[in-house]
């Protein structure tokens, strides 16, 4: 990608994030999806790992992607969790970079996303 300095270039690539698969049974029982994706790019916020009570630990991030007229973009944040090797890896390798609060632009595709209320309990 031109314009974007070395090292984060590596950064940029296509990411395959799922958060959840829902399925559906036909009657031979094979199991089927309804596969919903959404691809843009966006910019990498809030690499963590999650370390439930129960549960294998696993890594999130959040992306804050792009939207709307390239002369005033706007984002929409999604808070995923990364599934798969390949995109644990390039998550990971840019996690420092995020924690030092560079801009890390990325390709991504983000599967079954839904929309949760989050509300403030006090202050705003």
């Amino acid at each position: 990608m031109r314009g974007i300095p070395s090292p984060w270039a590596k950064c940029i690539s296509a990411l395959i994030i799922q958060n959840w698969r829902h399925t559906m049974s036909n009657s031979t029982n094979e199991s089927k999806y309804f596969d919903l994706h959404t691809t843009g790019i966006g910019y990498l916020n809030r690499i963590r790992e999650v370390k439930p009570r129960k549960g294998n630990p696993f890594m999130a991030v959040t992306v804050a992607a792009l939207k709307g007229s390239t002369d005033s973009a706007e984002y929409a944040y999604i808070d995923c969790n990364v599934v798969g090797a390949e995109a644990d890896k390039l998550i990971r390798r840019c996690q420092e970079a995020v924690a030092a609060e560079k801009k890390v632009l990325v390709s991504f595709r983000i599967g079954d996303i839904w929309a949760d209320v989050f509300t403030y309990s006090s202050g705003a």
